[in-house]
């Protein structure tokens, strides 16, 4: 597969990603909430501050998406391992490390308030694992980038 057909790939991809992150934060989450508060009115004060949250989440996401664009541009210009995709790549992973620990410290904040369910609870470690695993997974794939790409910076200058 030809470097300039991978990056279409990717950017499709990267537009699904996009889609379907809005469709679960703009439809889903505000529906499913919405059923939860006419199931059981008394939790009605809780919708808002969880919509808000939930929100602002989504913001390192798509931040992670423009991240993402710019290496499948990179990578479509034939030019993969260089020094702005391992910067790239450190900023998806410090973007998931910052998401995950605001994601762990309001899960938290709403437990002590009694705005939470046990069940969100544990769902929500699992959340915030997954987001350490992402961190850690980017943060090791930003490391051998910026090493390829010095080395091939060296090569370059060898006749």
């Amino acid at each position: 597969m030809s470097q300039l057909k991978l990056s279409k790939w990717l950017k499709a991809i990267i537009i699904g990603a996009g889609i379907c992150g809005a469709v679960v934060y703009f439809f889903f989450l505000p529906f499913y909430g919405r059923d939860i508060v006419v199931a059981y009115p008394e939790f009605s004060y809780y919708y808002w501050p969880w919509q808000i949250f939930l929100w602002i989440t989504a913001v390192p996401c798509y931040a992670a998406l423009i991240c993402s664009w710019i290496i499948a541009d990179e990578i479509g210009r034939d030019n993969s391992f260089c020094s702005r995709n391992a910067r790239s790549l450190k900023w998806i992973s410090l973007l998931a490390a910052g998401d995950s620990a605001f994601f762990f410290l309001g899960i938290i904040i709403f437990a002590v308030l009694g705005m939470s369910h046990p069940g969100v609870v544990i769902l929500s470690i699992f959340i915030v694992f997954v987001g350490i695993a992402v961190t850690v997974t980017f943060a090791a794939l930003s490391h051998l980038v910026y090493k390829a790409a010095r080395i091939r910076e060296e090569n370059e200058w060898t006749i």
